[in-house]
């Protein structure tokens, strides 16, 4: 039990400092996001963002898997 301890402890650090990062950096506002607005609707589906959010959660899961 101890590798899964460790997992949800290694998960909520980066939870911690994704949260942190939110706070100061508008990370849903990049280049390739696509925002519709017409009248009283606005559509928002965020790309860009999600790219870089699959990234950088492909690279905190490859360096964990290299470190375990």
């Amino acid at each position: 039990m101890t590798g899964l301890g460790k997992l949800f402890m290694i998960i909520g650090v980066i939870f911690v400092v994704v949260g942190f990062i939110m706070q100061f950096v508008h990370f849903g506002k990049l280049p390739g996001d696509i925002i519709i607005r017409k009248g009283n609707t606005t559509f928002y589906f965020p790309i860009m963002t999600s790219i870089v959010i699959s990234i950088l959660l492909s690279l905190i899961f490859f360096i964990y898997n290299k470190i375990k």
